[in-house]
């Protein structure tokens, strides 16, 4: 009866987490809701091109226009028109080698042999880049289907280029997508996750903690770090396209991500090898088997106020450079005073440091190379 009961509370969180994407779509908007929207867009286009040539029309192969419709409304406009014309280069392809094979061989699994691996070649060309599966799938509606006539491969090759002008439409005109909520959003998330580090890290070095578990689950999480900064840069690429051939640019102005967000990922970067091997240090300090000595309360005191304006600094840096109507003078000012008191920290701790790790060049030189990494993520926060 228990293992019943918990069978049934498992069942309903996995309900609760996965109604959990829906229940954030319907309340803002975000990812989940520009994928719900995509979803639906995809739907209406497969039924817009089925109403018209299987209802209307009536023509004999009809799933073809609402099949390339569906899969044509991308992620971006641009990525539906470039994936558009390679889709159908490769089904005209397939479609026209399989048509004159079969016309000249009377066995349809003879044509088959010889044309399916002509096909699989040509799907492979650079130029079709992940379009190219497409030849053999237009072959294969060729070879599959009785009789093989030149005047039914047009009408399959017309529907094509049919359903693809559906799906692009629809995709262009209805919604189309735009990424920079996402870009800005990625930025935000790395630097939210390098300041909560830093604090926890800051923490933990004035309270003399060096707990071992907890600086692996630290340093695990600044070498996680590294991913975030990397979806930060390829949401930027993803904004950039986003906006290519995009009307809603031109009707609400959008402009694409440009050297600022570039300079955002470049500090980010910095941010990133910071953190970890600040990280790096403490999980090296709380070995007990490691015969380095750890620094006194000289270098850690201010060593911890350096990682909390860092911190503090991080935590603005977003902030000022990617404010709604532009820069925030506020969050600027602020930040460029956070960045003096870093700076102001650094110096202290120099002359600090020699005193707190006597007699132990090994130990002197780690964190020489962790106020070195300091130094100039001071400097890229000063520069943006």
């Amino acid at each position: 009866m228990q293992g019943m009961r918990e069978t049934a509370l498992r069942a309903r969180r996995r309900v609760g987490t996965a109604g959990e994407p829906v229940r954030r779509a319907w309340a803002r908007p975000g990812p989940e809701r520009d994928v719900a929207a995509q979803a639906v867009k995809a739907a209406l286009a497969a039924c817009v091109a089925w109403a018209v040539a299987g209802w209307w029309l009536r023509t004999p192969s009809a799933f073809v226009a609402p099949w390339v419709a569906v899969v044509l409304v991308e992620s971006t406009v641009f990525r539906s028109i470039a994936h558009g014309l390679q889709q159908l280069a490769a089904i005209a392809t397939g479609t026209a080698v399989a048509t004159a094979v079969a016309l000249t061989l009377d066995s349809p699994m003879a044509a088959m042999f010889l044309v399916l691996p002509v096909a699989v070649l040509l799907g492979n060309w650079r130029r079709l880049g992940s379009q190219g599966v497409h030849a053999a799938t237009g072959a294969l509606f060729v070879l599959t289907t009785a009789p093989v006539t030149i005047a039914g491969s047009a009408i399959r090759i017309a529907e094509a280029v049919f359903g693809a002008l559906v799906g692009i439409a629809v995709n262009a005109l209805i919604r189309p997508p735009v990424y920079l909520r996402g870009t800005r959003a990625a930025i935000e998330d790395a630097a939210r996750e390098a300041q909560q580090i830093l604090d926890a890290v800051a923490d933990r070095l004035t309270a003399d903690t060096w707990d071992a578990r907890t600086a692996e689950d630290l340093h695990e999480r600044a070498l996680r770090l590294f991913l975030l900064v990397e979806q930060a840069r390829s949401a930027a690429g993803w904004s950039r396209e986003s906006l290519r051939v995009n009307p809603r640019r031109r009707r609400h102005a959008l402009s694409p991500p440009g050297q600022d967000y570039d300079a955002a990922v470049t500090v980010l970067d910095y941010v990133a090898v910071h953190t970890t091997g600040v990280t790096r240090a403490v999980l090296e300090a709380s070995d007990g088997h490691r015969p380095e000595p750890r620094p006194a309360p000289a270098v850690t005191e201010p060593y911890a106020q350096f990682l909390r304006n860092s911190a503090r600094a991080i935590r603005l840096y977003p902030h000022s450079r990617f404010a709604p109507g532009g820069h925030d003078d506020h969050a600027d000012r602020e930040l460029r005073e956070v960045v003096d008191d870093m700076v102001h920290t650094l110096n202290t701790l120099r002359r600090k440091l020699p005193g707190g790790l006597p007699d132990d060049p090994d130990a002197l030189a780690a964190h020489g190379t962790l106020l070195t990494h300091a130094r100039r993520l001071a400097e890229q926060l000063v520069r943006r």
